[in-house]
């Protein structure tokens, strides 16, 4: 058994093609007009899905012939928006009064003091390193000059020549020999 709709007052309510019940006041040949009217205006819209995916891909080849990457174009919008926050009102007046705040801060008696004492504190260390390293240079500068260090720097130049000749001072035997006295006897 099929179910009729009922309308108000018991009458049969007519059904439209699809089978569902019509609204109050509103005829089959209404009905069948505004379900022609809705079919034209979603295939309008189909149509015009169509057309703006196809200027879509139209103008994101232009941008790619124009070299415009989508990298470029997130600089682009990123530097637009920072350019708007920079004059919107709010950042504006941030500004000022960061400006002020900075302008008290640098004023201040404290803060004068402080740059003061930082100032001289850093010419003073400056002073000492300086004189430290004046300091180290005489002391080198006179260990040069002391009998031991020339002693030492005998040494290593007669070490460096037996070495780069590759024999030792009697001139008979190579540093490399496979004599195993001569390394049995080594300092090291």
């Amino acid at each position: 058994m099929t179910e009729v709709p009922v309308g108000p007052g018991g009458v049969c309510a007519p059904a439209d093609a699809a089978g569902a019940v019509l609204p109050e006041g509103l005829t089959e040949a209404e009905a069948e007009e505004l379900r022609s009217e809705l079919a034209k205006v979603e295939e309008e819209i189909l149509t015009l899905r169509q057309v703006l995916s196809a200027k879509e891909r139209h103008a994101a080849e232009i941008k790619r012939k124009l070299g415009q990457t989508p990298l470029n174009q997130l600089k682009m919008n990123l530097s637009k928006s920072l350019q708007e926050v920079q004059m919107s009102n709010a950042y504006v007046k941030t500004s000022e009064k960061i400006g002020e705040w900075n302008e008290k801060v640098t004023q201040s008696d404290v803060y004068k003091k402080t740059q003061e004492t930082l100032t001289q504190a850093g010419q003073k260390t400056s002073a000492a390193l300086s004189n430290v390293g004046t300091a180290i240079t005489r002391r080198l500068g006179d260990m040069r000059n002391s009998t031991t260090f020339k002693s030492f720097e005998e040494r290593v130049g007669s070490m460096k020549t037996r070495v780069s000749t590759g024999r030792e001072e009697n001139g008979s035997a190579n540093l490399h020999s496979s004599d195993s006295k001569s390394q049995d006897t080594a300092p090291f």
